[in-house]
């Protein structure tokens, strides 16, 4: 098969392990800059573009890894490829979807996953109602959008909470807070579903004095078996979701496993490196079942 990668650079970790596992099992792949894209249309079939050259019947299915920043004008070129028939390993609905923790939630909430006591507002006038509703502090203060940990704050008191939330609503940013789970000791769970089916799943613990344990932040990582509910949650988020390829984030409570947030550009290096599984040669296997050549 003719496979477009569709990621900002080829000096990244998930990025050269995909086209490795594709080139090992004999297809074609080729790494496009999504952000050097353009979409012409008007008269006769839409064309999709890199920069000059017109790839619009290059490729019999695409693999997005798009970045946060890129998020938007990334969905909509996925877009243009879904509209031209071919597939793709995440619509472009599920990765805006996915972009937006406040839009997952929702969707998971609806569904009856259970996920953290979750409040969002842009009300600067009744803050402190805002975090009695949750239980008081200490509190989590996440950027909508946000990923790798970023935009993720532990506000251990009311006042620094109030603090907080009320700056974000100045500047106009868009935050959700969520209820502190104490028990969860900076511990998360990482599911990498493929198709559906969970292919790998590690622990991520934070290092000393950090609550975020993302690998990004220093967190360290090791395999870890699943429970039947945390492997229900999983694979019935990324089918909500509506993504072929996603990293599913669980935290561990009195109440349960907890749902966190899905990510449709799951990064591979931690999750190969504590588990030992060839995740990338999954994707390219889910590929190779879902597509289909277009052209000899």
């Amino acid at each position: 098969m003719d496979i477009g990668l569709l990621s900002v650079s080829m000096n990244v970790y998930s990025t050269k392990r995909i086209a490795e596992e594709a080139e090992k099992l004999g297809h074609y792949i080729e790494q496009i800059d999504h952000t050097k894209c353009s979409v012409k249309l008007g008269l006769g079939k839409p064309q999709i573009y890199l920069g000059e050259e017109d790839i619009t019947n290059e490729f019999d299915a695409i693999i997005p890894r798009i970045g946060a920043k890129v998020s938007k004008h990334g969905a909509a070129i996925v877009k243009q490829f879904e509209m031209n028939g071919i597939f793709s390993t995440a619509r472009s609905l599920s990765i805006s979807r996915a972009r937006n923790k406040v839009r997952t939630l929702q969707i998971m909430a609806r569904k009856g996953i259970p996920i953290p006591e979750t409040l969002f507002s842009i009300n600067p006038n009744n803050i402190k109602k805002q975090i009695e509703i949750l239980g008081g502090a200490p509190v989590i203060i996440k950027l909508q959008e946000g990923t790798q940990g970023i935009g993720v704050i532990l506000a251990e008191t009311k006042k620094s909470a109030k603090s907080i939330i009320d700056t974000f609503y100045k500047m106009d940013t868009s935050i959700l807070i969520q209820k502190y789970i104490e028990e969860s000791n900076g511990e998360d769970i990482r599911i990498f579903v493929v198709g559906n089916k969970i292919v790998a799943s590690m622990k991520r613990t934070s290092e000393v004095g950090e609550f975020r344990s993302n690998v990004h932040r220093g967190g360290t990582t090791e395999a870890v078996k699943l429970s039947a509910k945390e492997q229900f949650i999983a694979l019935n988020a990324t089918k909500h979701i509506g993504l072929g390829v996603a990293g599913v984030d669980l935290i561990r409570s009195k109440k349960g496993p907890l749902l966190i947030e899905v990510n449709a550009s799951p990064g591979l290096q931690g999750i190969e490196a504590a588990t030992g599984i060839n995740v990338a040669r999954e994707i390219i296997m889910f590929v190779e079942r879902n597509g289909k050549r277009r052209r000899k």
